[in-house]
């Protein structure tokens, strides 16, 4: 039984005193395959050291995070393009809008997701959405960018079920994460009516953990927890939504 962690943050400082143990427990309850996210350049040497660490395990991505979209963005984006020249990233990620901290750089925000959008596009890789209080932005521009070509995750999925069926028309598969473990995250109400190939399972560790961990740090081997809350949604062995959701990441991500 494989699980696969499609958004993790294993490099990040919440792990620098125990990164490895870590990535061991993950990966002796199962989980083997991560896929890692970028936030901007600051974190591209971490990640690869992550990735050196345990080569059969982590997959890359590069990307700007909306939060870390500044008045430097296009050097952020050279450093994508020169990163994507040096070495192998599965997808441009994490990218999209985020209007809950700071609405300030929404132009910026903008440009940034169309420009990465085009990036990807460009390398045949698929795209990594982050998306908070910005559902209408990011459909916008999903809308202005949509092909066959366009293709990807919408990152830790908490919309409605409407949202969830419009993201699945752009050929993004839904990212659940811890949220749908919570007694008020409303997406459990309706994911059953999502067929299952639309989903991949998360983490977003060391965020959002899932109950029973709600508060504490979170961690890729908690991905379990996830996966038994959509085995009862689904009404499915964790072994089926194991299968399921890593043939979906594959899917996805082409390895």
């Amino acid at each position: 039984m494989i699980f696969t962690d499609t958004h993790t943050h294993l490099y990040s400082e919440a792990f620098d005193e125990d990164r490895d143990l870590a990535v061991k427990n993950a990966i002796a309850a199962g989980v083997e395959r991560f896929f890692i996210p970028a936030i901007d350049s600051t974190y591209t040497q971490s990640m690869i050291a992550l990735e050196q660490a345990f080569p059969d395990h982590m997959f890359l991505m590069t990307g700007l995070h909306p939060t870390h979209v500044k008045e430097n963005y296009l050097e952020e984006i050279a450093h994508i393009e020169d990163m994507l020249k040096k070495h192998t990233y599965y997808a441009i990620g994490e990218i999209g809008i985020d209007l809950f901290w700071d609405k300030s750089f929404l132009k910026q925000q903008q440009e940034a997701f169309r420009m990465q959008i085009k990036i990807a596009k460009r390398e045949k890789l698929p795209i990594v959405i982050h998306c908070r209080d910005a559902f209408d932005e990011v459909f916008e521009i999903l809308e202005e960018e949509k092909a066959d070509d366009l293709f990807g995750i919408f990152h830790c999925f908490t919309g409605s079920k409407a949202q969830a069926l419009k993201a699945i028309g752009y050929n993004m598969k839904l990212g659940i994460g811890g949220v749908a473990t919570f007694k008020n995250g409303k997406i459990d109400q309706f994911l059953k009516e999502i067929d299952l190939k639309h989903i991949v399972l998360e983490t977003d560790a060391p965020y959002l953990a899932p109950t029973p961990y709600r508060g504490k740090r979170n961690e890729s081997a908690f991905l379990v927890n996830i996966a038994e809350k959509m085995a009862t949604i689904y009404d499915k062995s964790i072994a089926d939504i194991a299968a399921i959701t890593t043939t979906n990441s594959k899917e996805v991500f082409g390895i």
